[in-house]
């Protein structure tokens, strides 16, 4: 009866209910995933990630757990950006190009993290050298046009599938894979892409040049030949017409600066239509 009566007791009574209740509970937030581990062995999660799963209502909150013998370990439930180093990679018509890339990826599966990786930084550079060797393969497979045209979206997802197979050992999903910037080194290589890039267009427009040139040609000369055809056909019904649209031709010609002397016998054929035709 002493005892329970020293306040001192019940101070250190109620400092090992303390102690005892912070070391059975636990919160858990709504971004994030706990592991249970139980004497270092993976024995549960709580607020695992579901794609369903509403915000809200989730298994997120205080949450019990045996004092002493489990402890908890954290894992980010968001989407977590993958910044890539710049890669250096050799294009298929023979141009080096440094390439900055970014993914973005989430933990879908924080116990096969954990026992694989162990902490989400060793999974985001586990990620980030599957990322570099497959940017490199695939990149290597295409010509620099193709980097800056619509094709590299195909490429990107394309990249992206190929990593996520991957990815799964790690519990991971990668959910983005995207290119900032594609670009030559600076200095010489540059300089003599450009060159080369100049000299490739410049004789593209020569070629297209020449084909419309041609194609121009062949227009105008079966333009020229339904003319003639229509001309002839049209004329030969009517043989005095002829005569008399040729003749206005060949005045508008003559006459059309409006300086022109012709001396001329009355009689002569060039004349005959300011003569006009009598009737027969």
């Amino acid at each position: 009866m002493a005892l329970t009566r020293n306040p001192i007791v019940w101070l250190v009574a109620l400092f090992a209910l303390l102690i005892i209740a912070s070391a059975s509970l636990y919160t858990v937030p709504e971004t994030k995933q706990a592991i249970v581990l139980r004497l270092g062995k993976p024995e549960r999660i709580v607020n695992a990630y579901d794609a369903k799963a509403k915000f809200g209502e989730t298994d997120a909150g205080l949450v019990a757990k045996v004092p002493f013998v489990e402890n908890v370990i954290y894992i980010d439930k968001r989407v977590l950006d993958l910044d890539m180093p710049q890669q250096t990679v050799l294009s298929t018509d023979q141009l080096r190009l440094v390439v900055d890339a970014f993914a973005r990826f989430r933990i879908i599966d924080p116990q096969r993290m954990y026992q694989t990786v162990g902490t989400e930084d060793n999974a985001a550079q586990a990620l980030a050298r599957i990322l570099a060797s497959r940017l490199r393969n695939e990149l290597g497979r295409q010509p620099f046009a193709a980097l800056l045209s619509p094709e590299r979206t195909t490429l990107m997802e394309d990249i992206q599938s190929s990593v996520n197979r991957q990815a799964a050992q790690y519990g991971a999903e990668i959910l983005d894979v995207r290119i900032k910037r594609a670009d030559l080194p600076t200095g010489a290589p540059l300089e003599s892409a450009f060159t080369r890039m100049r000299s490739a267009r410049a004789q593209e427009a020569l070629t297209i040049r020449a084909q419309g040139n041609k194609q121009a040609q062949l227009v105008r000369a079966q333009a020229d030949a339904n003319a003639a055809r229509i001309y002839a056909e049209s004329f030969g019904k009517d043989a005095d017409f002829y005569a008399f649209y040729r003749a206005m031709q060949a005045y508008r010609e003559t006459f059309k600066d409006g300086s022109s002397n012709v001396i001329l016998s009355p009689n002569n054929e060039f004349l005959r239509e300011f003569e006009g035709r009598q009737k027969k």
